[in-house]
């Protein structure tokens, strides 16, 4: 069957002469171009019969004056075009030369897609695992999260009685679920080993949410969380393998952050998962992570693709409990832009009143409370409100895997009286490039049970993934 469509393509009669039949030429190449799609070795075969046409046609004459020496004067007019034909034969070998050039890219690049989901660590569904450009490195924090699902393995150490203070959290509802929600993630999650020699990471489950929930004094937590730890360290050789830095604890109420300090090197040499990453109670950024404080149940669905029905500036309605509430209250409250409360507003006005703001507003301004974070600033991303972070010394949670420049404003707290400004000063077009890319991070201030992929448990996991690879023993 090749052999008849290479007949048919290139007849088997004389060749046409460029220099005197072009058009009948021409109608050949035309012919060969259309079979581009059916056969590439017709292709390849019916163009190399198209550059010697014209080295024939021009090597005639030549061939000819060798066979018939006393002929020469008829034709030497014909050796007159051997110089035009070479020239079109250069021209002919370089319009083809670039046509299979351009060709070639074209294959290639149409066969990229199929291709890339083995170079970026396996994923198969490119679609599902859409990276955007609101991450520092998204081909990176693509292959780095695919070796992660494959490999990061934690180890659970087994001791503590689950009814008092380890094991399980307290619950899984209020402001500081999100300790609750990982102490439960964890053990469910492919990531647990039960062979700690497999063990990238250990995990130290002690919660600090559930003494407080239990009443325990402040002095108690102390004591209670150094004898734990220093009976793991006693009974396991793995803490004294790294001095603890590839140890990890978890904690989302700021009681956690007195209640290690009566082991000093706790704090100096293992990993800290806390909701308070702030500078000013000794979170080392690079070794620490920042867990998000996030209030689930959500009351409402997510916000989103609804930026026409955003009209109000700004939102903030909260307690006074800290120095930089205190100064957003009496500065903006009475203003006509700025819906700014300086209390929570009363259920008792209508159903869900404070959370139907969020649905209403451009900017959620999310100052810190009596500690740098606040649960307002997820509650922000979830309604789809661009997040104004108004807290200094504050570590943001996944800040070395997002860019929280693309989807949030940061102002400092001396810029308080030049807020306003500030959110009038952004465009309408940059609003909806923050608002767009707001919903993209979404799913990772979202707490699931069990967890699904790049929501917040696997993101903590990702942090942590990144945080073994500078432990070294």
């Amino acid at each position: 069957m090749y052999k008849k469509t290479i007949i048919n393509a290139i007849p088997n009669r004389p060749y046409p002469n460029p220099n005197r039949n072009p058009i009948r030429f021409l109608r050949l190449l035309r012919r060969l171009r259309r079979l581009r799609y059916r056969r590439p070795h017709i292709l390849a075969a019916g163009l190399l019969h198209s550059l010697t046409l014209p080295l024939r046609f021009s090597l005639s004459p030549v061939m000819s004056a060798i066979k018939h020496p006393f002929q020469l004067t008829s034709s030497s007019s014909r050796l007159c075009s051997l110089r035009a034909s070479l020239l079109t034969l250069a021209v002919l070998t370089f319009l083809s030369l670039t046509y299979l050039s351009f060709t070639s890219l074209h294959s290639s690049a149409s066969s990229s897609p199929s291709q890339l989901p083995v170079k970026l660590g396996g994923i198969e569904d490119a679609a599902d695992d859409e990276i955007s450009d609101v991450y520092h490195s998204p081909e990176v924090f693509r292959l780095n999260y695919a070796e992660m699902e494959r490999k990061f393995k934690v180890y659970i150490y087994p001791d503590g009685d689950p009814n008092t203070f380890y094991q399980t959290p307290r619950k899984l509802t209020g402001k500081y679920a999100s300790e609750g929600y990982f102490f439960q993630n964890i053990r469910e999650s492919r990531f647990r080993t039960e062979d700690p020699d497999q063990a990238h990471l250990f995990f130290i489950p002690i919660s600090c949410h559930k003494m407080r929930g239990k009443g325990t004094s402040y002095e108690n937590m102390t004591i209670i969380v150094q004898n734990y730890v220093e009976s793991l360290m006693s009974k396991y050789p793995y803490w004294n393998r790294t001095l603890g830095a590839d140890h990890f604890f978890v904690t989302c109420h700021d009681v956690g952050v007195r209640a290690s300090e009566g082991l000093p090197f706790l704090i100096k040499n293992a990993i800290r998962v806390v909701c308070s990453p702030s500078y000013d109670v000794g979170f080392i950024p690079h070794k620490d992570v920042a867990l998000p404080q996030v209030l689930q149940p959500f009351a409402l669905p997510a916000g989103g693709n609804d930026t026409e029905n955003r009209t109000t500036l700004g939102f903030w309605a909260g307690h006074r409990n800290s120095k930089i509430r205190v100064i957003l209250a009496r500065v903006w409250e009475n203003d006509t832009e700025l819906d700014i409360s300086n209390n929570r507003i009363n259920r008792a006005t209508g159903h869900l009143v404070y959370q139907k703001r969020f649905y209403r507003t451009k900017f959620c301004i999310c100052p810190g409370g009596s500690q740098v974070n606040s649960a307002r600033i997820a509650d922000s991303i979830h309604y789809g409100c661009v997040p104004v972070i108004l807290s200094d010394y504050y570590d943001l949670p996944f800040n070395d895997i997002i860019d929280w420049k693309k989807f949030s404003v940061i102002v400092k707290e001396r810029d308080v009286y030049q807020l306003k400004q500030i959110l009038k000063d952004i465009s309408d077009m940059e609003f909806i490039k923050l608002h767009k890319n707001l919903v993209q991070v979404q799913k990772h201030f979202q707490w699931n049970s069990p967890p699904i992929k790049y929501d917040a448990f696997h993101m903590v996991m990702y942090d942590l993934w990144l945080r073994h690879h500078v432990i070294k023993y």
